[in-house]
């Protein structure tokens, strides 16, 4: 089965998106594209009532993603757990397609006996230990995340680590929004490992609106620029035609 390259955008926020396009849309596109929108919502300690947090799933939906609301106590396990989750279940859709060209449009991995399900479920465990990943990392910098910043790179700094023992190949990137002069900035670039965020991650500035449409839109253009740019191009060029 080809698979390709696993692409993630692992969006984590505090609040409403406040500017721009809708974030749920732009997600949708992200999809489109092969790219994964998981998004984690950090809650305030003590509140219940997780007011301006409702657009974490639907972007999540839109973007064939993971969705959860945590504490930022619980924000390490929460990214290990949504990155892994959001891995098997792109899996198990790749695996739904082969079995559908093999059996008809009509058969998921639902329809197959319990012994089957088991066999397959093992082909997708499998796939995610050797399918290379890419994950972009997307933080909300916007003022009320400030004191949630250091616990954020303690959870990245674990993500990585918990990673690492993967066959496959891992590469991560970090962009924070909103950025100084543009929806995004780079914090870093593609690596294998996260283990230079202890020294960018204290230069970050939090403060300013909440662009969440434009970020995600800016960040789907970071995987493969050329190759997206291409796709887009070609599916504008087909809507032309139909038109």
């Amino acid at each position: 089965m080809n698979k390709g390259t696993l692409k993630q955008i692992l969006l984590i926020t505090d609040g409403c998106s406040n500017k721009g396009e809708d974030p749920a849309a732009t997600a949708a596109l992200a999809h489109q594209q092969g790219i994964t929108v998981n998004v984690i919502g950090i809650l305030e300690d003590n509140t219940e009532d997780p007011d301006g947090l409702q657009e974490v799933e639907e972007i999540a939906l839109s973007g064939g993603g993971v969705s959860q609301l945590v504490y930022k106590q619980a924000l390490s396990q929460t990214v290990q757990m949504v990155t892994k989750q959001a891995m098997t279940q792109t899996l198990q859709g790749f695996v739904n397609k082969e079995l559908q060209q093999i059996l008809g449009k009509e058969h998921t991995m639902e329809d197959l006996d319990p012994e089957k399900r088991g066999e397959i479920m093992e082909v997708v465990e499998d796939l995610g230990e050797t399918s290379d990943l890419e994950v972009l990392v997307l933080i909300d910098t916007s003022a009320s995340m400030h004191d949630k910043l250091p616990t954020v790179k303690e959870a990245l700094l674990d993500l990585s680590i918990s990673l690492n023992s993967r066959v496959g190949r891992n590469r991560f990137s970090i962009y924070n929004f909103p950025g100084k002069r543009k929806d995004i900035d780079k914090v870093l670039d593609w690596s294998p490992r996260l283990d230079s965020i202890s020294s960018v991650f204290p230069k970050l500035t939090s403060g300013g609106i909440t662009p969440t449409g434009p970020a995600i839109r800016d960040a789907m253009y970071q995987f493969g620029k050329k190759g997206l740019l291409r796709s887009l191009r070609s599916k504008d060029e087909q809507d032309i035609e139909q038109a």
